[in-house]
């Protein structure tokens, strides 16, 4: 099995890791024909991917109960479909929701699903043509500004559930234009896997100042 240091500081599972390992294997597989992910980052996927996914599952873990996950404009399943094959494997029963427009990609997505034995929900339209899920998470990792992804969280997140998207540098730039429009209980999370990124958490919001 590699590792290569990926269950340091999480807790992941040896079943996990070995269905992250087929995750890979079959990433590297389709990523040349597809664009999944950018191909400067396939050397270091355990730690710029699965690791960086796996963050958002432990942080939802520990800091709120959950029975339903959303995942926006999943792409090559980060962090959703990691997020799906570790609440599968710590028997959590829990719903994990893919959106993803791009068919290729789904196809890529319903493969891995397979392949791992993890059930996922996997909806091949674009976030604004699904009918309202009242998930108790949300996520979004690399697709929009924080305001759009406000936007996509009224419809879809339960009232009493959280948001926990990934950003970058720009994240106090994003959180500043939000607050424009958006009244926001948030945290700031650092990443694990990148020093100057970081995992917003957004309990309550409402639109206004």
């Amino acid at each position: 099995m590699v590792d290569n240091g990926f269950s340091n500081g999480l807790n992941v599972s040896r079943e996990t890791l070995e269905k992250l390992e087929i995750y890979l294997a079959t990433l590297k597989k389709w990523n040349p024909r597809i664009n999944l992910v950018s191909k400067t980052t396939i050397s270091e996927a355990w730690n710029r991917h699965f690791v960086d996914s796996l963050q958002i599952f432990d942080l939802a873990s520990t800091t709120f109960g959950w029975e339903s996950w959303c995942d926006f404009g999943s792409g090559g399943g980060f962090p959703g479909l990691v997020v799906a094959i570790a609440a599968s494997d710590r028997k959590q029963h829990t719903q994990v929701t893919l959106i993803e427009s791009d068919q290729r990609k789904c196809t890529f997505l319903r493969e891995v699903a397979r392949a791992c034995d993890v059930a996922v929900t996997i909806k091949n339209v674009r976030i604004e043509e699904v009918p309202a899920l009242g998930s108790c998470v949300v996520s979004g990792r690399a697709l929009a500004s924080l305001t759009k992804l406000l936007e996509f969280s009224e419809k879809h997140r339960d009232p009493d559930g959280i948001c926990l998207f990934h950003k970058g540098q720009s994240v106090h730039k994003e959180l500043e234009e939000a607050l424009q429009n958006w009244k926001l209980d948030y945290k700031l999370h650092p990443s694990l896997t990148d020093d100057g990124a970081s995992i917003v958490e957004i309990g309550a919001f409402q639109r206004g100042k």
